[in-house]
């Protein structure tokens, strides 16, 4: 199965809403004020988010102004367009000036940052890398078991210690362990945090300095998870965490559980940082980079 036919699966819920109510409007009929408005409400309505929505009605707008465009499909052609440029931020690929690459990801109970380590860890085994896990959620002993499942199951190595330890410290350990394992990438879970929470956020920092002393450079990646069904709460998410550590990428979960897949251009375009992976099921290989051509073609095609 293609990449394509892969994302267009996954994205099921969200063709069938949001998607297939835009496509409705691009068939026939004038280009006019009564159109945009009907853009503008199927846009907000699939969690594009209202800001960056009017910016890409004005755009496009002043663009079928000026090429004199009279046909629906063309004002089509020229959304896409525009949804790719917003989404096609350049991403940071920081490489460690000595191994291991270092990815904390980071995120709100609940948004699958457990699940996303397992298969981040799935991938770069794929890729016949070394991996470590690190099971710095040390507030759940089930998130320690459950990281421990998917470390044998993917064959990566796991550091872990007993439920209410310092995730500090593991971090601490892991990183000693990785160098003296030649492990090529560690990945870091961290407990979910409400972000409304400044000492929970305090202790994320903490983690963050901890990392970065025990391994100048890193982390190379801090990815912040979300679950693409809370919507717009994301947004919000997301701004607190990049206050508390410097977010370089964000990993959205569960798209294949909403039918406002809109929610990709919304937090992006909101917060200027690359969504880097999105989850489109529960299988291993569900997980994947995120590629703004195929998703707008796998969404709107």
């Amino acid at each position: 199965m293609s990449i394509i036919q892969r994302l267009k699966a996954g994205l099921a819920k969200s063709r069938d809403g949001f998607a297939r109510r835009l496509n409705s409007l691009f068939r026939e009929g004038e280009v006019n004020e009564s159109f945009y408005e009907e853009i503008e409400e199927t846009l907000i309505s699939g969690d594009v988010g209202v800001e960056t929505t009017l910016k890409l009605l004005e755009e496009l707008r002043q663009e079928v102004r000026q090429e004199k465009i009279r046909e629906r499909a063309q004002v089509k052609e020229l959304l896409q367009q525009k949804i790719i440029r917003l989404l096609d931020l350049p991403r940071e690929e920081r490489e460690p000036d000595q191994p291991p690459l270092v990815i904390l990801l980071i995120g709100v109970n609940g948004s699958g940052k457990t699940t996303t380590a397992a298969k981040l860890a799935h991938l770069y085994r794929s890729r016949g890398k070394k991996v470590l896990l690190v099971a710095g959620d040390t507030f759940r002993a089930a998130a320690i078991e459950q990281l421990q499942i998917w470390a044998d199951r993917v064959g990566a190595e796991i550091i872990k210690q007993q439920p209410g330890s310092d995730p500090s410290a593991v971090f601490f350990d892991a990183l000693n362990a990785a160098r003296s394992r030649k492990v090529d990438v560690v990945i870091g879970d961290t407990a979910g945090r409400l972000h409304t929470k400044t000492n929970l956020m305090d202790e994320l920092n903490k983690i963050y300095r901890v990392v970065g002393r025990c391994h100048p450079g890193a982390p190379h990646q801090v990815l912040l998870v979300i679950d693409a069904t809370t919507g717009q709460n994301g947004i919000a998410q997301a701004s607190s965490f990049n206050q508390a550590v410097p977010i370089t990428g964000l990993v959205l979960t569960k798209l294949d559980g909403t039918a406002r897949g809109g929610i990709v251009v919304g937090v992006q375009s909101a917060l200027q940082v690359p969504v880097c992976y999105i989850g489109i099921g529960e299988k291993m290989e569900d997980l994947n980079p995120f590629d703004p051509h195929a998703f707008v073609s796998a969404l709107l095609d």
